[in-house]
């Protein structure tokens, strides 16, 4: 927003200082985001910029550690490629392996999170709702304790279920859920119910009661009026939500480290062993393609908030 044209000098002054301070922590913020990228296109083993690389010699990049993700614990790389090779590396390359884990945990997570968020919001949104303060603060906890903490108690109520569940009369042989894909997508649902509680609730501040009591008294049932009046107007912050909680699921990689074994290797866990056993360039690549799925979601996101605005009659900025 420009100043405006009586400002005096020192107001000129203090406001270019603001810019160049935001400018600054913008910068500080986003410079450990920007080294990645170019440092995955590094066409040597290293971490590190080479001279070539410095120089902007077409030389120093290259796209190997893209294509070696989807080599990496192939049958036969080497093959040629066609259907093949590809088949191979559908069902042998070790990066889309974890990737096809990261999707379905995220998605079932995601669906599961957004469905009993919105719930608890719609809840928590009405005013004769006892205690809201109280289940609000219960329900957000996990965003709020420590996920080293959170993911601890996961895995010895996982671990060993029923210790809990035969003081309540359930089943003394019940399953273990540690090391299951059930398991880690409760996890990462209870971990994505928080940020849908949030959005959710931040749409319902804006709407109008009125229209649920319209729609009742023109003759529409409960379930005609949330699916036909309620549902369409806070659909963007169900949307952004459900978005939160599948970035969050996607990310998450402690809770994944306590509860999941071998076989549910997320995304995250394979870089963060990648870290410990082989440092290798192909961990930037994976962090570059991150970085560009987490700009497309957040840029849907504010697409969503400002659509959500529109609706409730606020003009976003």
């Amino acid at each position: 927003m420009a100043l405006p044209t009586y400002a005096t000098p020192l107001e000129r002054l203090w406001r270019a200082t603001y810019l160049v301070i935001c400018s600054l922590i913008f910068l500080f913020l986003i410079a450990p985001i920007l080294v990645i990228i170019p440092l995955s296109f590094n066409a040597e083993p290293y971490f590190t910029f080479t001279d070539r690389m410095l120089a902007l010699d077409p030389e120093g990049y290259s796209l190997r550690w893209y294509d070696s993700l989807l080599t990496f614990g192939m049958n036969a790389p080497d093959a040629p490629r066609d259907s093949s090779w590809w088949s191979d590396v559908w069902h042998n390359t070790t990066w889309v392996r974890v990737a096809k884990n990261s999707i379905i945990i995220g998605f079932f997570a995601t669906l599961l999170a957004t469905v009993l968020g919105t719930l608890a919001a719609l809840g928590l949104s009405r005013p004769e709702m006892p205690y809201r303060r109280v289940i609000m603060g219960v329900l957000i906890s996990p965003m709020i304790v420590p996920l080293i903490i959170t993911a601890t108690g996961l895995f010895f109520f996982y671990s060993n279920p029923c210790g809990l569940f035969g003081m309540i009369g359930l089943p003394s042989d019940c399953g273990k859920l540690a090391g299951t894909y059930l398991g880690v997508i409760l996890a990462h649902a209870t971990l994505g119910i928080p940020f849908v509680i949030i959005t959710v609730t931040a749409t319902l501040v804006g709407f109008d009661q009125s229209l649920t009591r319209a729609a009742a008294a023109l003759g529409a049932n409960p379930r005609t009026t949330f699916f036909k009046v309620v549902m369409p107007l806070i659909m963007p912050g169900v949307i952004s939500g459900a978005l939160f909680a599948f970035v969050t699921s996607f990310d998450e990689v402690v809770v994944v480290l306590f509860v999941a074994d071998h076989t549910q290797q997320t995304i995250p866990r394979q870089m963060w062993n990648g870290i410990r056993e082989q440092i290798s360039p192909q961990i930037l690549a994976v962090a570059t393609i991150l970085v560009i799925i987490s700009v497309a979601l957040l840029t849907t996101v504010e697409l969503l908030r400002r659509r959500s605005e529109r609706l409730r009659g606020v003009t976003p900025r």
